[in-house]
């Protein structure tokens, strides 16, 4: 079963990566009960070689495994399955649900507080930062530079609080970033909204930055619940490799 160049199924097929495949089919193995909870999954070896994949692309499939709550890794162990339905992500130390809502209620004013209180400085390091990022393919740059982005906007905001609390989330939101990036292709939608939002910050406009700022959070919960709980099409295509 060769899972390096697959597509989903529906009318409208999408090229998905590698490691999204490979996490589809562990995943609905899982659901289907083919593994139960307390099974063990196959070793890194076995799974590589039935799915004709690397083991850096598997084990980014196993650590979205975890993150969704499906899986455990225990080290020197193995991956074992300890739910067979999705309730609520896990980035770092904080699940999906509790991290979403603070960002609401932290980043959307947050983005109002630096459009009216932004420096020359502010803008152009926010610039130069999001053009390197609307050219850099490599997710993991990627990612880190995402998070400078969102901690450049808090630091714009001239309330040393607000960067803390980003600070403190820092490395939930690049695990959440990886995630939707590997397996929701959110890249250049999330670089359009970052886009938008320091337009507003350079406007000055306070109201246009709440709303891009709110617009990007709304797109990141979207995009993260299609991954939960996606659409169920036909199984018989879905996943298969390309002709």
């Amino acid at each position: 079963m060769n899972l390096s160049d697959s597509q989903t199924g529906g009318s409208l097929p999408r090229r998905v990566s590698a490691m999204e495949a490979v996490f589809g089919h562990l995943r609905s193995a899982i659901e289907r009960g083919e593994y139960v909870v307390g099974d063990k999954l196959p070793s890194e070896a076995e799974l590589c070689r039935a799915l004709e994949v690397s083991r850096p692309v598997l084990r980014e499939a196993l650590r979205a495994l975890q993150a969704m709550g499906l899986t455990v890794s225990k080290s020197g162990k193995g991956t074992f399955v300890v739910a067979n339905t999705v309730e609520d992500p896990t980035f770092g130390d904080y699940a999906a649900s509790d991290l979403l809502e603070v960002r609401r209620h932290v980043e959307i004013p947050v983005a109002g507080y630096a459009a009216s209180r932004r420096t020359p400085e502010d803008l152009d390091h926010l610039s130069h930062l999001l053009d390197r990022m609307e050219q850099e393919t490599d997710t993991t740059a990627w990612v880190a530079m995402d998070t400078v982005f969102h901690l450049a906007v808090a630091e714009a905001s001239r309330n040393p609080v607000f960067r803390r609390v980003i600070e403190e989330i820092r490395d939930a939101l690049a695990r959440q970033s990886t995630f939707l990036n590997e397996l929701g292709g959110r890249r250049e939608q999330s670089n359009c909204e970052h886009r938008a939002i320091l337009e507003a910050l350079a406007d000055g406009s306070e109201h246009d930055a709440v709303e891009a700022m709110s617009h990007h959070l709304l797109r990141v919960e979207t995009t993260l619940t299609d991954i939960v709980r996606p659409q169920r099409t036909d199984t018989s295509t879905e996943g298969r490799p390309e002709a």
